[in-house]
């Protein structure tokens, strides 16, 4: 990352800040920061390895996309949940006319990520990319009228009490910003190759919201941008959408940190607040996968301890098990009836007693423990075999 500065950039003189010293800010970071770094590029190669079922697979990815277009719009203040956003994505949700503008900017999201997959992005980072991603988060909003999807601004701008920079600027700006870009990847050894993505990521983020090259989206179309430098990097698909996660989360503390890396000419505190957090987005995820592989080996012990035994009570014991698997409380007995639908067909004709003798063998199996509110299932006891993990 050894990059010369020019001290001829005309904006230094009222954005000092601006002057792509990347040496200059490695040199701030402090040793936390480097190990946060490497603790984030084992759990990000950790989520890679881990073997998921398709179907987990796929609906981790619709959980995490979900999350972050979710968040990245609700930052600029789009008021759909994180349920209503799903159901947009799935094609499943109908707003009024006075709300459809915020179904499209979800539309918009989706679309870009979609696009950050594609070939194009592959090479160096351009303008054209930056403008073409910029017209996909604005296509078909209500914008002012000075505002051009996918053009660079001919007008200056600001955002609260920060003023971007000079007009006359922002096409060398731009320029300046996709060359840094492209320097700061040459000259990475192998083995770092992670950390220095993830630095790149946030400083782009903030460089961009800094430079504010466009009339609107800009905030939207630097944390798309940072997606893409760590999806270029090896990122899987659902941690390279936890930055904009984090950064929701902590709204005020985001703008509080933008806010003080100009002021102060310091990236050093926006780079440790962005990559704290997520390391700890990555190890809220990792809880995820862990319970979803905790389910499929509970799911084949199962089936494991029926197997050869093909009588219908037995497969109604199994069915039991599963209903009471997916219950985060203990159930009554009275309530086993009502648990699934397919319970509710295999009890029809039973009675009470069939269901407590039912209870009665699966608890004697270890696959059931009664407990003072009723029952639940002994999926816990595979915790038993997996190691403490701490933090």
């Amino acid at each position: 990352m050894d990059i010369k500065v020019d001290m001829k950039f005309p904006w230094l003189d009222s954005h000092p800040w601006l002057d792509f010293d990347a040496p200059a800010i490695l040199q701030r970071l402090g040793p936390e920061v480097w190990m946060l770094l490497g603790e984030a590029k084992s759990k990000c190669e950790h989520i890679a390895g881990v073997p998921l079922m398709p179907h987990v697979a796929q609906e981790m990815h619709r959980i995490y996309l979900t999350k972050g277009v979710q968040a990245t719009t609700a930052i600029e203040g789009n008021t759909l949940t994180e349920q209503e956003v799903r159901k947009r994505i799935e094609q499943d949700l109908s707003l009024p006319p006075s709300k459809e503008y915020l179904g499209q900017e979800i539309d918009n999201i989706v679309t870009a990520c979609n696009q950050l997959m594609g070939p194009e992005w592959d090479g160096p980072v351009t303008s054209g990319q930056l403008e073409a991603l910029n017209a996909a988060v604005l296509e078909g909003l209500p914008l002012g009228e000075s505002v051009l999807p996918g053009r660079l601004r001919e007008h200056n701008v600001g955002v609260g009490s920060y003023r971007a920079p000079d007009v006359r600027f922002n096409h060398r700006l731009v320029d300046e910003f996709c060359a840094w870009l492209a320097r700061s990847n040459e000259g990475v050894p192998t083995r770092l190759t992670l950390h220095y993505a993830i630095l790149r990521a946030v400083l782009a983020h903030l460089y961009f919201v800094w430079i504010h090259p466009f009339g609107d989206g800009n905030g939207r179309t630097a944390r798309l941008l940072e997606v893409q430098i760590l999806l270029s990097a090896g990122v899987p698909t659902p941690a390279a959408h936890l930055l904009s996660n984090h950064y929701n989360e902590t709204r005020s503390e985001y703008y509080r940190r933008l806010e003080l890396a100009s002021r102060g000419r310091d990236p050093s505190g926006f780079v440790l607040y962005a990559v704290q957090g997520f390391v700890d987005q990555l190890q809220e995820q990792l809880k995820w996968v862990r319970s979803q592989q905790l389910s499929v080996t509970w799911e084949s012990y199962v089936y494991a301890q029926f197997r050869g035994q093909p009588s219908p009570s037995l497969q109604r014991r199994r069915a039991l098990v599963f209903a009471l698997s997916s219950q985060s409380e203990p159930v009554p007995k009275k309530a086993i009836r009502r648990l699934s639908p397919e319970l509710a067909v295999a009890y029809a004709t039973k009675t009470d007693k069939t269901i407590s003798r039912d209870l009665n063998v699966l608890v004697d199996m270890k696959l059931v423990r009664k407990v003072k509110w009723g029952y639940q299932a002994c999926i816990d006891n595979l915790r038993a075999f997996m190691p403490v993990v701490k933090g």
